[in-house]
């Protein structure tokens, strides 16, 4: 770029509109970053954790699933990215009797007080261990780069000032512009693209800790043949969506490409499938219910309205279930129905 070092423009030094990559890096867990604020993600948006406690009672179902594949009654969870450790207490309180759970939390911000003793907290996933490592919302918040294809026809890196303005800057080389070739090619002059690659090798690394078991990421997804024209980079601050500015005030979130990370022997199907297989559902309960048992009609029509809400389309129902077995024999498929 005319005029800049290029170590300005790539993070290297401190002056100077910087790639996406690190800028959000910074914004999101640098210090004062908005991941290690006391409020945690919850104080900002609504995840599936958070909508309601049939999720974690799903992936409670997943988790004793996953042990009788392991043949053992002594499993770990691992909880990547677990904010402030909701889901770990949700699944705690979900396991069936006899089953013992080594549970893990992997965040970055301090563990928060009053969290269940059992829970071990760490800013890594443990290695060896075997059971279900779980990775909720954690991959859009893996930071990447983003790319412009300009009026000239260069695929170019877009550099970010704190304040959210844009200009670009070096064209994409090397194994960026490969990852963009194969899994998220240049559609002309204007069009953006978020490159990927270093979810697939967070990922990769995730799954690796796994000596044997079952590692799932959710999150909102596009695959490679309906990717966005323009990216899906944006910001939540209080529960609204806002335009991303990397200055910590906000969450940073791109949605992701699940289908770059996968691995061989990977499952890839939507959430409402998903949860449906787990014994999530909206379908409303009998009408006579409520003639016998009010107070029973009640407590399943409050059920009900919460799974709706986890499975909807346009919403929570559309995330995206990446399941990579590891080392599991049976049934090829990577999750089975393990309705109650």
């Amino acid at each position: 770029m005319p005029g800049r070092a290029r170590g300005a423009a790539d993070g290297r030094c401190g002056t100077g509109p910087l790639r996406w990559r690190t800028a959000a890096e910074r914004a999101l867990y640098g210090p004062g970053g908005f991941y290690l604020r006391p409020e945690g993600p919850a104080g900002h948006f609504r995840t599936s954790v958070h909508a309601s406690p049939l999720f974690a009672a799903a992936v409670a179902r997943l988790l004793a699933d996953t042990a009788e594949r392991l043949d053992t009654d002594d499993v770990a969870f691992v909880d990547l990215g677990a904010g402030r450790g909701e889901l770990l207490s949700g699944i705690l309180a979900a396991v069936p009797d006899g089953l013992t759970v080594r549970p893990y939390a992997v965040e970055r911000a301090p563990r928060p007080a009053g969290l269940d003793p059992r829970i071990a907290w760490g800013t890594e996933p443990p290695a060896g261990v075997s059971g279900l490592l779980f990775a909720n919302e954690w991959l859009d918040n893996v930071p990447v780069d983003i790319a412009e294809t300009g009026l000239d026809g260069v695929v170019r890196y877009v550099l970010v000032r704190p304040d959210g303005s844009e200009e670009p800057g070096d064209p994409v080389e090397g194994p960026d512009a490969e990852w963009l070739a194969r899994w998220w090619p240049p559609a002309g002059p204007g069009t953006r693209a978020e490159i990927g690659r270093p979810r697939d090798e967070a990922w990769a690394a995730a799954v690796a800790t796994l000596e044997r078991g079952l590692a799932v990421a959710v999150d909102y997804a596009h695959v490679r043949d309906a990717r966005p024209l323009f990216g899906t980079l944006t910001g939540f601050r209080a529960g609204r969506e806002v335009p991303p500015v990397p200055d910590g005030g906000s969450d940073l979130t791109a949605h992701v490409a699940l289908d770059a990370c996968a691995l061989p022997g990977a499952e890839l199907i939507g959430q409402r499938e998903a949860l449906h297989r787990l014994g999530v559902s909206g379908a409303r309960p009998p009408l006579s219910l409520a003639a016998t048992d009010p107070a029973a009609y009640v407590r399943a029509l409050a059920a009900a309205g919460e799974a709706a809400e986890l499975t909807a389309r346009g919403g929570l129902g559309d995330f995206g279930w990446l399941m990579q077995p590891v080392g599991l024999g049976g049934p090829s498929g990577a999750l089975r129905d393990c309705r109650p």
